[in-house]
């Protein structure tokens, strides 16, 4: 305790570290309140139905990542996601296409560029999920519009309220980065996510205390053991690295190699971070929406209501196949073997013992392969894990804690931030946070 008090008063004294704190909350503050700013013309009082319609599903998940605002009907109800979305997409683009190829060798200017392209196709997913979101509302909550309400200009005006507020929360990540701490909109998501998990942990102790999902306060104490457990993975997962050492010239003299640095490249277990999870949920709603589409639910074959129920065998197993495909597709598209080998060659780099250019390639691509494979699995397991979670009892919001995107985000983001302050203290020579001194956040860089 008293290491920890000593380590508040150390972030306090640095002066720069304090603003960025500071600035840092201030920006989270400002985007949990335009959370409960309710669109023009809805009472906030009436939206009975859309609460029910994100207890569950896809509609449960992104109104997790929108910490509420999308079954609030909040100015903020789109939240990110348009913009990780168009991320995605743009990402995708720049391994197919060759203009997005080249725009990515550029450096710097490049990225500049492809961030403008990123938000020029947020705006136009924007243009399309906005109406959307107000179809779904009218639908659901038709009854919390003012009966006054013209609905076509509702439906304009609503439509550039939700676009500017997407693209507001975007500006507040981006003023996190630059003068908060961390990356703003990862912090942007994460907060999203934890502001459910008071309700979400209230609700579950409530439910074991009462006895109403049996068990009681043994089966709490074994629900809190196993979350434990499913952290400490998720944070190994998120630490593992493969070191490959690199051997860089320092001079060249008549031909010969006089000196070098050795330096490493650290690949990550969890290169692909959690976008298999997100593409195989895409996939994984499409029996769902199969099965709204039906009249009578009972009528639908068996198949596609075990394919409907996240708790059952057929759909986790398939699930995970997915998530251990999608792991090595996305580690492919991120990490390319040859650039990396190319960029070494032309650096005057080399790994010891393998010869420069195609033979370099295949030897980082042979030693990818065997680190994503037991990434690929552990991802699995833990995005399957709020199904295991839920066979359990456990209340289905306090399940989505237990693995999948919200925990690898929440671990993640967690270690991203606190590496950033472990850096600040031990730039001003102060004591870490931990003892070792070393931080490792998403990027596999410790903090000294």
């Amino acid at each position: 305790m008293k290491k920890f008090i000593e380590t508040l008063k150390n972030i306090w004294r640095v002066e720069d570290l304090r603003t960025r704190i500071l600035i840092t909350l201030g920006f989270a503050a400002v985007y949990r309140f335009g959370s409960f700013v309710v669109l023009p013309g809805i009472n906030p009082e009436a939206l009975t139905a859309l609460r029910e319609q994100t207890n569950s599903g896809l509609m449960s998940l992104l109104n997790m990542f929108s910490g509420g605002a999308f079954s609030n009907a909040s100015v903020f109800a789109l939240g990110i996601m348009p913009y990780i979305t168009a991320s995605i997409v743009i990402q995708l683009f720049a391994f197919v296409v060759p203009y997005f190829q080249k725009m990515q060798r550029e450096g710097e200017s490049g990225r500049r560029k492809m961030s403008q392209y990123t938000r020029y196709l947020t705006v136009f997913i924007l243009l399309f999920q906005g109406p959307a979101y107000l179809f779904n509302l009218r639908i659901q909550s038709g009854g919390a519009l003012s009966p006054s309400l013209d609905w076509t200009w509702f439906m304009i005006a609503s439509t550039i309220i939700l676009a500017a507020g997407s693209m507001f929360i975007l500006w507040i990540g981006e003023r996190i980065t630059d003068k908060g701490i961390g990356n703003g909109v990862s912090l942007i998501i994460m907060l999203g996510i934890i502001a459910r998990l008071p309700q979400a942990f209230s609700q579950e102790v409530v439910s074991r205390l009462n006895n109403l999902a049996g068990g009681g306060l043994v089966m709490f104490l074994i629900e809190l053991l196993l979350l434990f457990v499913v952290i400490l993975a998720a944070i190994m997962l998120v630490q593992g690295t493969r070191k490959i050492p690199v051997q860089y010239a320092k001079r060249m003299y008549a031909g010969q190699q006089v000196g070098g640095v050795r330096q490493y490249i650290p690949l990550k277990v969890f290169a692909a971070n959690v976008m298999p999870i997100i593409f195989a949920q895409a996939i994984m709603f499409i029996p769902i929406t199969l099965l709204g589409l039906l009249e009578n639910g009972q009528s639908a074959s068996p198949v596609l209501m075990a394919f409907s129920d996240h708790t059952s065998w057929a759909y986790n197993l398939v699930f995970a196949f997915l998530i251990i495909a999608f792991t090595y597709f996305y580690t492919a598209i991120t990490l390319n073997p040859t650039q990396m080998a190319e960029d070494m060659k032309r650096n005057n780099g080399f790994i010891p013992g393998v010869r420069p250019g195609k033979d370099t390639a295949e030897y980082i691509d042979r030693i990818m392969s065997h680190i994503t494979f037991p990434g690929s699995i552990i991802l699995a397991v833990i995005a399957c894990m709020p199904a295991f979670a839920g066979l359990l009892n456990v209340q289905q919001e306090f399940a989505q804690f237990f693995g999948g995107t919200s925990l690898l985000i929440l671990v993640g983001v967690v270690l991203d931030t606190l590496q950033q302050i472990e850096s600040h203290l031990l730039m001003r020579h102060y004591d870490g946070l931990l003892s070792s001194g070393r931080i490792h956040g998403r990027s596999g860089i410790s903090a000294r």
